[in-house]
């Protein structure tokens, strides 16, 4: 008899076709926010104060494939307070199954966001695809950063305090195999990128297909959007997550307290 159990059953669900979801995420930051809304004036909370574990990924030089802290990082993970109570009850399900969530990074300064959006990540997929330049490469790194901003009304999803960075561990701290590194800026990191496996697949891949799709259910579940080209990017009350659903935005950018 299968499982009733919900880890067994997550493991053993294929994702959907995710290519509507890339469509929707094309001019996101055009969508209109709801700043009259109470949520719009929510205020961020630190992760720990609801029982997240994690560590900000840019903050320390342990954090591959940078290997140095990002100017402007800070070693804290901050969220909404709304994104934080739900993520806390994502982690309550899964606490029930031996598992946790782990955060490598949330509410994100304007000088993170411009370090990899114009220095690092350019720089990096020219050395890999010297072919990109000019537009197609600003088209590739925007694949994977957005440009930060400004402008009230087109924040980066992070600078909202709704979009998280995140993983899963069992409840001892060991992390869970997802088949790459977090942060890797290629299509090894798509969502779905095992799903299109055809014949025999290694046990890695067989693994990383699992568990990301355990991640996705249970987030998806929750309410969170997914951005389909980072298996560990989900957000809540943010304009991609507000175009999905076909609705205003609820937040923001915001500044730390």
């Amino acid at each position: 008899m299968p499982s009733s159990a919900p880890f067994p059953n997550w493991r053993g669900k294929p994702l959907p076709d995710l290519t509507p979801l890339r469509a929707l995420r094309t001019r996101v930051r055009e969508w209109p926010i709801d700043s009259d809304g109470d949520a719009y004036r929510e205020p961020l909370v630190a992760a720990e104060t609801v029982g997240l574990a994690g560590r900000n990924h840019y903050a320390h030089a342990h954090n591959p494939p940078y290997y140095s802290a990002a100017p402007g990082a800070i070693d804290r993970l901050l969220l909404r307070e709304g994104v934080a109570r739900r993520l806390a009850q994502v982690n309550a399900t899964l606490k029930r199954e031996g598992l946790a969530l782990f955060l490598y990074d949330a509410w994100r300064p304007r000088a993170v966001q411009a370090y990899f959006h114009e220095v690092w990540t350019p720089r990096e997929i020219a050395r890999r695809r010297p072919e990109l330049t000019g537009d197609a490469l600003v088209e590739e790194v925007e694949r994977y950063w957005a440009a930060p901003s400004i402008d009230d009304a087109r924040p980066a999803p992070h600078a909202t305090g709704g979009a998280v960075d995140l993983t899963l561990a069992w409840d001892d701290g060991a992390p869970l195999f997802m088949g790459s590194l977090f942060d890797d800026p290629t299509p090894l990191a798509h969502t779905d990128r095992f799903e299109a496996e055809t014949g025999e697949m290694s046990f890695s891949a067989e693994e990383a297909r699992a568990n990301r799709r355990v991640l996705y259910w249970v987030m998806r579940e929750a309410g969170f959007a997914n951005h389909p080209e980072e298996w560990w990017h989900y957000s809540y009350g943010d304009q991609a997550w507000a175009k999905e659903h076909d609705r205003p935005a609820l937040y923001g950018p915001i500044e730390t307290p």
